[in-house]
C-alpha cells in the first residue's frame, strides 16, 4: 500500500510591532510597557520631546529586554549616534534625515529609516533600505521627524511594499489605528503626538492606542511543511 504524504500547512501568529515614541516621563514609559508596547522611542533630535542619552537610560532602566528601545536622530554624526547607543542602551536607531544607506550600514544596531510620503508617492531610494526596517510618515513640518499629520494612504501603491518590514506613522490616534492596520497590514505602527493632550503624553490615550492596536495586531503566516 502506498501512503501519500500530505503537505501540511502550519499557521503561526506573528505579533505586530507597536511603538510609542517621544517618551520623556517615567509614567509614560511605564504605561507603554505595561500595556504591551513592543518598542519605545526616545527623541535625541531637536524637538519639544528631546531627551538626553542619560535621561533615556534612566527612563528605560526597568524596561524588559523584550521591549526594544529606539533612538530617533536627524542627520547626527556616526560618532554621536554610536555614543548615544552606548549611554542610553539603545536596541535600534530611527533615522529621519538625509542619511544614506552607506551611513545606515555602519551603525552597530538595527536601523529604522523614515521616509516622508508626499501625494502617496514612495521615494525612489526606499529600495536601498529593503534590508532595514522602513517607516512611512507624513513629511516633516516644524521639526524633522514627522509632523503628526496623516499622509494620503489611499494613494500609496501597496504592492510596492511587498517584502518590506515597515512601520506606518503620521497622524495615527487611538481612533484610527485599527483602520491603518487593516489598510496597510504593516509590520508595525508608530505614534507620538496622537497619544498626547496639550503636547504631553496622555497615559489614557497610550493605553487606548495599544488596546486598539492589539485587536488587529496579529496576522496569519502560512508555512508549507
Amino acid at each position: 500500500m502506498v501512503i501519500h504524504k500530505k503537505r501540511l500547512r502550519i499557521y503561526r501568529l506573528i505579533a505586530m510591532w507597536i511603538k510609542i515614541c517621544g517618551l520623556s516621563t517615567d509614567e509614560a514609559v511605564k504605561t507603554a510597557v505595561e500595556n504591551g508596547a513592543s518598542h519605545i522611542g526616545f527623541v535625541f533630535a531637536k524637538s519639544k520631546r528631546q531627551v538626553t542619552p542619560e535621561q533615556a537610560r534612566q527612563l528605560s532602566k526597568d524596561v524588559p529586554k523584550s521591549v526594544k528601545k529606539v533612538g530617533l536622530f536627524v542627520n547626527a554624526s556616526l560618532d554621536e549616534i554610536t555614543e548615544t547607543i552606548k549611554i542610553a542602551g539603545l536596541d535600534m536607531v530611527q533615522l529621519h534625515g538625509d542619511e544614506t544607506i552607506a551611513f545606515a550600514n555602519q551603525l552597530p544596531v538595527p536601523v529604522i529609516k523614515a521616509f516622508g510620503i508626499k501625494n502617496g508617492q514612495l521615494p525612489s531610494d526606499i529600495a536601498e533600505f529593503k534590508n532595514h526596517v522602513i517607516l512611512l510618515d507624513a513629511p516633516p513640518a516644524q521639526f524633522a521627524g514627522g509632523s503628526g499629520q496623516q499622509f494620503e494612504w489611499e494613494k500609496v501603491a501597496l504592492s510596492k511594499l511587498s517584502g518590506y518590514q515597515f512601520f506606518v506613522a503620521g497622524g495615527l490616534t487611538p481612533d484610527n489605528v485599527s483602520k491603518a492596520i487593516s489598510f496597510f497590514q504593516p509590520t508595525g505602527v508608530d505614534v507620538s503626538s496622537g497619544v498626547e493632550t496639550d503636547g504631553k503624553k496622555d497615559v489614557k490615550k497610550i493605553s487606548l492606542f495599544l488596546e486598539n492596536s492589539k485587536k488587529l495586531s496579529t496576522h496569519d503566516v502560512s508555512e508549507a511543511d
